[in-house]
């Protein structure tokens, strides 16, 4: 990418990883689960770990980020999740280090100040919360475009954490445009089964509203949340 260029720097870190019984199948499950990401996905920057518990990637715009986090909570097996901090702004080179260039950059502080708030409202009275975004204030008022995003991102991260894990395996499935009937042969239940679930678990109201702050942004989807 250009030495100095807008994007959105995504940062994650592993929810409790400090307490799971084998923390190095859990990061190897986890870096799994974002390679199938990346190969949907690859941004400008791949989703890879970085050090301890952090992984980092870059995209080009709010929807594609929205889409890689959803996607890489998704992917990610039952039990395991993780926090993601989206941060529009400059991503800057500023050297070159033991793993390639060496960035700086508003997208990045942004990224940063995102997931502490993040973590701060999951422990706080939102527990289910798992995505937070933040706009560099000097690309303009951010405040209502970090409304939005951060208003869909409330409802994403709450039907998501509500969904039991078949309804997240047939939500991926129509992310990754699987029909109802190919949905309902995987699963071993009926089309109709799966119709209804995608419309009692939420996840049409996801595609809905991921579809909608596209708009409101006057960015392109590149697929959306679908």
């Amino acid at each position: 990418m250009p030495p100095e260029s807008p994007a959105v720097a995504v940062i994650v870190d592993i929810s409790k990883s400090r307490t799971h019984p084998d923390r190095a199948a859990l990061q190897a499950e986890i870096e799994q689960a974002f390679a199938r990401v990346n190969e949907i996905l690859p941004g400008v920057q791949r989703l890879e770990p970085t050090f301890s518990d952090e992984f980092q990637a870059v995209y080009a715009d709010v929807p594609a980020a929205l889409r890689a986090t959803l996607l890489a909570r998704l992917f990610l097996p039952e039990g395991v999740d993780c926090r993601f901090g989206l941060g529009e702004g400059e991503v800057r080179t500023v050297g070159t280090g033991v793993g390639g260039a060496v960035q700086d950059g508003s997208a990045w502080w942004t990224a940063r100040r995102a997931i502490d708030e993040a973590r701060a409202h999951q422990y706080a009275k939102l527990g289910f919360l798992r995505t937070w975004y933040r706009r560099d204030a000097a690309a303009g008022d951010p405040a209502s475009s970090e409304a939005l995003v951060n208003a869909y991102l409330l409802a994403r991260d709450q039907v998501v954490s509500t969904m039991n894990p078949r309804a997240r395996r047939l939500l991926l499935g129509q992310l990754l445009g699987s029909t109802q009937a190919q949905l309902a042969a995987a699963e071993g239940i009926t089309q109709s089964a799966v119709s209804q679930n995608l419309a009692r678990s939420g996840a049409n109201a996801l595609a809905a509203g991921a579809a909608l702050l596209s708009e409101s942004l006057d960015t392109p989807t590149n697929g959306g949340d679908r």
